[in-house]
């Protein structure tokens, strides 16, 4: 029932699903149409539950800013719940009193990132050059999906990095030691895929048990990760050893809960970090302009510190200060991103409201109604962004070929205008990490190698739609690269 004051509702044709299939299926045009046929702000009806979208840039910071009135946290924990089975970690739910949020601020972000960037850049060039993941030679090419190889070199990487390595993996040079460890990455890697196919599901509400063999791949991570194994690493990463000493001492988990707690900490650190590698490098190496403007970016800071890449030699360092003094590398990144990415950022009302728009509407919110923001409305806007669906490498640059931050729709500056990392609280809180790991693999990837599309003309692949709302898209199928490294 709808009542004055209310936003317009789309019931959809089919009771209870309402919308979903049509959302589910092309979101991007679902809600354009609605757009058209309603105006600004519209309701629909989705597997059971209202949610009001809210399609005006200029509006999005009312939602944003309504702290008081809005939580985002309920749908965020109720979803980590389904998917990775812990005990829910809201501390109104009783099980901890630890405040995710302080966490991941104080280990991903400020003081916490030079250690992260260090370690990040040691694991790369690691597993680049020295490990047995890739088998490189400067006569050889070899030939890889884009996909794959981002996987593979940024998972192992990126695994390292959060979760430290096993104990005696460097001191005893055995090579036995450093095959199980091997092992134990690769066996990590076939187990994400698996469980990360069916995550959507997961948060969508289906329950683990009917996916036999994702099922038992989350299982599979979480004994990984339990206290007693990860006891036995090293140099393993703040965010993780803080996560365990507060899961020991602030909640009622058992070592199972614990350690799925940990596998969420494994997926948020890839799931999206692993695609947005693969259409960084896909859009760089398909594009000569960008590709050459990256790599003199890179060589120019690689000069400046008297640091030459040779593969046998002392490893690169790039220091938090260089990596945020790269502006090419960021529009390349950032571009890579609009185009890809699909998140839907959710929040739930606490109690009965007044919304105010930008054009002085204001419509009546109910408490426990959802409102959502899906910024790839923003993102493909012909009108902010000329030529939405072609990627101009340089999209981000203004005319001294430093960060662009003015964009317009209606003549009027825009206060959003990319919303990769969600808005507001909501905000990815490992989004800067994120950021200096694709740099970081980027710019090792353009000091060591070289790289080549099989097919120069290959079409863009699709998006994979089967995960909008979760954030970066992945490709529908993989693309061929080939590279080898650079003669010396």
């Amino acid at each position: 029932m709808m009542y004055p004051g209310e936003p317009p509702v789309e019931n959809g044709l089919i009771p209870y699903l309402g919308c979903a299939l049509q959302f589910g299926a092309n979101p991007l045009e679902f809600l354009r149409s609605q757009q058209r046929k309603h105006g600004h702000i519209f309701t629909c009806k989705i597997a059971g539950q209202y949610v009001h979208f809210l399609c005006d840039p200029f509006s999005y910071h009312s939602v944003i800013r309504q702290g008081r009135h809005l939580d985002w946290t309920k749908f965020h924990f109720a979803a980590s719940v389904k998917a990775f089975g812990h005990e829910s970690m809201d501390p109104s739910d009783g099980y901890t009193t630890e405040n995710l949020h302080q966490t991941f601020l104080k280990t991903l972000q400020g003081e916490a990132l030079p250690s992260l960037i260090e370690t990040m850049m040691e694991n790369l060039q690691s597993v680049m050059l020295q490990s047995s993941t890739l088998s490189v030679s400067s006569t050889e090419w070899e030939t890889d999906g884009i996909f794959a190889f981002c996987y593979k070199v940024m998972f192992e990487s990126g695994y390292l990095t959060l979760f430290g390595k096993e104990l005696g993996a460097h001191e005893d040079k055995g090579l036995a030691r450093q095959e199980a460890q091997k092992a134990l990455v690769l066996n990590a890697l076939e187990n994400f895929k698996e469980f990360d196919k069916i995550f959507p599901a997961l948060v969508a509400g289906l329950p683990i048990h009917v996916f036999k063999s994702g099922h038992s791949a989350r299982e599979n991570l979480a004994k990984t990760l339990l206290h007693e194994n990860l006891s036995k690493r090293k140099n393993i990463s703040d965010l993780i050893s803080l996560r365990m000493l507060l899961n020991d001492t602030l909640s009622t988990f058992n070592d199972l809960s614990k350690a799925r707690t940990h596998v969420a900490l494994l997926w948020a650190s890839q799931a999206n970090t692993l695609p947005a590698a693969f259409w960084t490098l896909f859009y760089t190496i398909r594009s000569p302009e960008a590709l050459r403007a990256a790599t003199e970016e890179v060589n120019r800071i690689l000069d400046s510190t008297g640091q030459r890449a040779n593969p046998n030699g002392p490893h690169l360092t790039l220091t938090r200060e260089q990596l945020d003094n790269m502006p090419v590398l960021d529009s390349i990144i950032k571009e890579a991103m609009r185009l890809s990415s699909a998140s839907l950022n959710i929040r739930v009302a606490k109690q009965d409201f007044l919304l105010h728009l930008d054009n002085k509407e204001s419509y009546h919110i109910r408490r426990d109604d959802v409102i959502a923001l899906y910024p790839q409305l923003l993102h493909f806007d012909p009108e902010i962004y000329e030529d939405p669906l072609t990627y101009k490498y340089d999209r981000y640059l203004d005319e001294n070929r430093q960060e662009k931050t003015a964009f317009y729709k209606n003549g009027r500056k825009l206060r959003y205008y990319y919303m990769p990392f969600g808005s507001g609280v909501t905000k990815c809180p490992g989004r800067f990490f994120a950021v200096h790991e694709i740099k970081q693999f980027l710019s090792l990837l353009l000091s060591y190698f070289e790289m080549e599309l099989l097919d120069s003309d290959v079409k863009v692949p699709p998006l994979d739609q089967s995960r909008t709302g979760l954030g970066i898209l992945q490709p529908t199928y993989d693309v061929n690269f080939r590279y080898r490294l650079k003669a010396q």
